[in-house]
């Protein structure tokens, strides 16, 4: 029987999440759009943009992770959108928005920027360990 180690779980679980999270925007992206727009740091037609890709995009790296296929590029486009998710819930902290952060579902309760910013410093981490975990797998 073929032993799973930690980092493989936690490839599995970051793909999961951010399959999880594409989902509901993939099925409702005017809603997303709204929630892109609540940030206020794209004009309009933008918001738009980025709710039809990034969900897209979500999925693709989300199955990339689950499946064990191109792990580090999934885990770095990954990372690199945490970052950006970061810098936008920073941004709104700072400008006191109080806005729902958009992450899993659209309506419904809100999560508040600081705890979303706290969940993304953390799938941040497990991008990181797992990008860690390939390249010492490389050689």
């Amino acid at each position: 029987m073929k032993r799973i180690d930690f980092v493989t779980l936690l490839r599995i679980a970051l793909g999961g999440v951010f399959i999880y999270a594409a989902v509901p925007k993939i099925a409702d992206p005017v809603a997303f759009a709204g929630s892109v727009a609540a940030y206020r740091i794209l004009p309009y037609f933008w918001n738009y943009v980025a709710a039809a890709v990034l969900p897209f995009l979500e999925l693709i790296c989300g199955v990339l992770l689950v499946l064990g296929i191109r792990v580090r590029t999934g885990a770095l486009i990954i990372g690199a959108l945490n970052l950006v998710f970061m810098v936008a819930l920073a941004s709104a902290i700072v400008r006191g928005l109080d806005i729902d952060c958009g992450c899993f579902r659209q309506g419904g309760e809100k999560t508040t920027p600081w705890l979303a910013l706290a969940r993304d410093a953390v799938f941040l981490a497990m991008a990181a360990a797992v990008l860690r975990y390939e390249r010492l797998r490389a050689g």
